[in-house]
């Protein structure tokens, strides 16, 4: 969306829907985008069949971020096999990410019982976003 005011959002564009088996329930953002010198980097959620939730990533261009530059077409992390029992199954979930140096450090939730993070070299993932 767009605004002139932070109170006020009209003019809903959207620049996203769902592309890959693994996100054809549901596709959402993981916090806020980070901003690189390649593009806005989006984490996403995406919520494919039996309701598993993966987290994956997007590229949109700076000035136009409505231009989606790329996207990963396999989930960035999925759960795993230990990692499938709990409150809520087969999940993991992400509230938001950060650059540290090199890597994107993505903090996530598994199945709503714990806490976990991943780290992913920049670089790699932007080859991976552009490819």
């Amino acid at each position: 969306m767009y605004s002139d005011r932070d109170t006020l959002w009209n003019d809903l564009i959207k620049i996203q829907e769902p592309k890959y088996p693994w996100e054809f329930t549901q596709i959402g953002n993981c916090g806020a985008p980070l901003r690189t010198a390649e593009g806005w980097l989006v984490i996403t959620h995406g919520v494919g069949p039996m309701r598993r939730y993966c987290i994956g990533a997007s590229l949109f261009d700076l000035d136009d971020p409505t231009k989606e530059i790329g996207r990963l077409s396999e989930p960035l992390l999925s759960p795993l096999e230990e990692e499938r029992e709990g409150y809520v199954p087969n999940v993991v979930y992400s509230c938001g990410s950060m650059i540290h140096n090199v890597s994107l450090v993505l903090p996530y939730a598994v199945s709503d019982y714990s806490s976990s993070y991943a780290t992913v070299e920049m670089a790699e993932l932007i080859k991976a976003l552009k490819g």
